[in-house]
């Protein structure tokens, strides 16, 4: 597998993603072939939606002050988490555990990391149609058969720093299904499937990183995937919250005395 990271100027509000990606791949002399995959940082295509808010035009709630002093988080900040996530189940020192677009997520997704100055950037929205039309007209301009994957940060419970987590998909399928496979002893598999997207979307993080390095495009070739016609987003990805390892140990315990049973 080929991946290569791709420099592109500053996006800004409103900016086609198409010209530009195009031209920063021309810049790089890289020309697309069919079965090449395009990973986009989902925050460039925030700004292409404009999802861009000043602070000092939000006016916190109650609600927010509370929840700002409790985690140490500016009110505002905390009045738009409120605003953007579908559920808060409870926080650690400046982020709140939240469930948005059926992600589990830090602040739902707002971060003010590259944004302008008294800015936060909000995560994109309507990615599915978003991510299957933008496919479309690279596939046009191009002449080539691609799949797009757009990529957050994500954490992994009990673990220091951040990973790729793929927040939508097109032409890609997101999952390997292992049930009822056999293993190295012909044992049968019974819940193993592999989140092949999530995996390929830490590849183009550990590439975009996470500070100035103004490469928020990635080229994958030659991966080992399967492609089809499908545009998928977090709420196709996502599992039942029962069925979740973590999630499912929650509400268990929440449901009992709310101490961890050993």
């Amino acid at each position: 597998m080929q991946v290569y990271a791709v420099e592109t100027r500053t996006v800004k509000a409103g900016d086609d993603l198409v010209d530009i990606v195009l031209g920063a791949l021309k810049a790089q002399d890289l020309e697309l072939q069919d079965k090449d995959v395009l990973a986009l940082a989902s925050k460039i295509v925030s700004y292409s939606q404009n999802r861009i808010v000043r602070l000092n035009e939000i006016r916190p709630s109650e609600k927010a002050k509370k929840l700002a002093k409790q985690y140490s988080l500016a009110p505002e900040f905390a009045e738009l988490v409120l605003r953007e996530a579908e559920t808060i189940y409870g926080g650690v020192n400046k982020a709140m555990l939240t469930l948005k677009d059926g992600t589990l997520t830090p602040n739902a997704g707002i971060d003010s990391k590259n944004a302008p100055e008294g800015c936060v950037v909000l995560w994109p929205i309507r990615l599915k149609s978003w991510t299957k039309n933008f496919r479309e007209a690279i596939e046009h301009r191009s002449g080539k058969h691609v799949g797009i994957l757009v990529v957050d940060s994500g954490l992994t419970p009990l673990r220091v720093g951040t990973s790729g987590l793929a927040l939508a998909v097109a032409g890609l399928k997101t999952i390997r299904d292992h049930r009822s496979s056999r293993d190295l002893h012909g044992r049968t598999i019974t819940i193993t499937r592999h989140a092949v997207v999530d995996d390929l979307a830490s590849a183009a993080h550990l590439m975009m990183g996470e500070a100035t390095e103004k490469t928020p495009i990635v080229l994958i070739r030659e991966a080992p995937l399967e492609f089809d016609g499908g545009a998928y987003d977090a709420g196709d990805m996502k599992m039942p919250a029962g069925e979740c390892a973590f999630m499912g140990v929650f509400q268990a315990d929440s449901r009992g005395s709310g101490k961890a049973k050993g």
